[in-house]
């Protein structure tokens, strides 16, 4: 499919997803969450895809915010409307029933944070820059920022991220767990295409399980996450996959696994 403001491939089960407006550093605005959200779905329902990586175009920017002009038009009704189509693609790149990498590449600000946050893996490269400054202009996070941020870094820092509006380089992302791995800017899609062979020459259906029962156990209490594990680990035991998994590892070879 043909995008005004992406592009995207596949291959070797591997989907791309790379925000093209380098001219605006990627910036978001509401045609590109369309489209972000419309290839997102069209890989979720691709059985060909294992795993996609998303990323910006050129050297300078992962996303470097949302598009600023977009923004300062909004009143109530349209600043909801806007922050909930946002977030409806957050959540989906977050509920995703395959892995999703983030290769932040230069500056992940304000949406291109959040973005990245959505993403169940975060590698960036040696430039990257990442922050919340939208109080800066008045305004606070609206693509899940002020709770996907508590969730990964906890609240204290959170707070003082969100609240501050300050940009963090990367090592400091990567002390506070907001980043996984740092690797050279021309090092950044190679690792992220090896990351993502390690993960789909896994079973796709254990891995579709363990991306739910994290997502959805993670808030509640232990207890309750602990059952929902249990759960979840009695879906996978009915597959093909763990049959084969199982016996591939007692016959001392490779799985085969098939998605069933």
């Amino acid at each position: 499919m043909e995008y005004e403001n992406l592009l995207t491939k596949k291959g070797d089960s591997i989907g791309w997803v790379i925000i093209n407006r380098p001219d605006k550093l990627n910036a978001l605005n509401m045609n590109t969450i369309k489209e972000l959200h419309e290839a997102f779905l069209s890989f979720k329902q691709d059985h060909e895809v294992r795993a996609v990586i998303l990323s910006g175009s050129g050297e300078k920017a992962f996303v470097a915010g949302a598009d600023i002009s977009e923004l300062a038009h909004l009143d109530f009704d349209s600043g909801k409307k806007y922050v909930l189509k946002g977030q409806e693609l957050t959540t989906l790149i977050e509920n995703l029933n395959k892995p999703v990498i983030a290769a932040v590449n230069g500056y992940a600000l304000g949406g291109g944070t959040e973005l990245a946050l959505a993403c169940h893996v975060r590698i960036a490269s040696e430039n990257a820059k990442m922050g919340q400054p939208e109080v800066k202009l008045g305004l606070i996070p609206g693509f899940g920022g002020t709770q996907r941020l508590a969730r990964l870094v906890g609240k204290g820092k959170a707070m003082e991220f969100v609240l501050s509006g300050k940009i963090i380089d990367v090592q400091e992302a990567l002390r506070i767990g907001l980043v996984n791995q740092v690797v050279s800017l021309g090092d950044l899609f190679p690792t992220c295409e090896a990351l993502a062979r390690e993960i789909i020459a896994n079973g796709p259906l254990a891995i579709e399980y363990s991306i739910e029962a994290m997502n959805k156990g993670l808030d509640r209490p232990l207890e309750e996450g602990l059952l929902l594990e249990a759960e979840f680990f009695g879906k996978a035991c009915k597959t093909e996959d763990s049959k084969e998994g199982t016996k591939a590892f007692l016959e001392k070879r490779k799985a085969n696994f098939q998605g069933r």
